[in-house]
């Protein structure tokens, strides 16, 4: 990745009368006419997703070290902090409840940077959720790319099949857990959890009855995918529960089907990463990957 100094800026922005906080990482020249240095006219921008709860600094200072790299290459980028978040005013919502809260983001960033037509929104776990949700409810214009890190698709039956997929069929192929098993050091609880998680996840689909004429997420999501028609990068962590939860999707859920034959995905898997890319080395990799992703644009 190419060396460039980058910028920070402060702002706050309405949405639905209240004030969201965030901060735009972009290279050096760009604030001020008293900058010397020379950087082009930058025309596409990105916006970091926050996954919940969180705010704008993400796990492990994740969200700024990753906006400033891309910042230190060339791309202006928003990170910022949903109603009733980090220093945003209101109450606490889900990632299905914050499209008025990305969409005022996006009017934000160009309204700080005029020059940028194209924007990508980055987001991890249900941050990346809150992206595709967003992209199947607004259908925004504004939005050229999509780049989704393990996508949190989570249903209680989901979780049992990915324990069951996971975990209990690596531990049945151990020859320690049947020497405990027949010895009795195996627990009832454990045994117990097993048969739960059978159960749940082969069972009968449990019909929320006060939501029933709305899609569920999942759903939606996928609708979103399929709706959308820039390029879109996916990243999923090998070490990750969430990332095999929602490759599950892909082989048992009819609308996800599809999904990964989209025209413009790019896929990219980091074998041992885990959940939040947590160490150096992953989030340099998530950072190269997702700047040479927008140096096709």
């Amino acid at each position: 990745m190419t060396t460039m100094s980058y910028q920070e800026k402060a702002i706050t922005f309405d949405c639905q009368g209240e004030q969201l906080v965030g901060i735009i990482s972009q290279p050096c020249g760009q604030f001020g006419a008293t900058q010397n240095t020379a950087v082009s006219t930058p025309t596409t921008g990105l916006i970091i997703i926050v996954g919940g709860p969180q705010y704008r600094a993400g796990s492990h200072r994740q969200f700024v070290l990753l906006a400033r790299a891309l910042a230190s290459a060339g791309i202006h980028v928003l990170r910022f902090d949903y109603r009733g978040m980090g220093d945003s005013t209101n109450e606490l919502r889900s990632f299905d409840n914050v499209n008025d809260d990305i969409a005022a983001a996006i009017s934000a960033l160009q309204f700080n940077v005029p020059s940028i037509k194209n924007i990508a929104l980055w987001g991890l776990c249900d941050g990346a959720s809150a992206a595709l949700l967003f992209c199947h409810a607004r259908q925004d214009d504004r939005i050229t790319g999509l780049c989704l890190l393990n996508p949190w698709v989570r249903s209680e039956a989901s979780l049992a099949k990915t324990q069951v997929k996971h975990y209990y069929t690596q531990r049945l192929r151990q020859k320690e857990f049947w020497l405990k098993l027949f010895s009795g050091k195996v627990a009832a609880s454990a045994a117990g959890g097993l048969l739960r998680n059978i159960k749940a996840a082969f069972g009968e689909r449990v019909v929320d009855k006060k939501n029933s004429g709305i899609k569920p997420f999942q759903t939606r999501m996928a609708q979103g995918w399929m709706q959308f028609k820039g390029p879109i990068l996916l990243i999923l962590s090998g070490n990750d529960y969430v990332a095999k939860e929602f490759l599950e999707y892909f082989d048992t859920a009819s609308v996800w089907k599809s999904c990964l034959r989209h025209s413009t995905l790019t896929r990219q898997d980091i074998s041992d990463a885990d959940h939040t890319f947590s160490n150096a080395h992953y989030c340099s990799q998530v950072a190269n990957l997702t700047l040479a992703w927008l140096s096709r644009f």
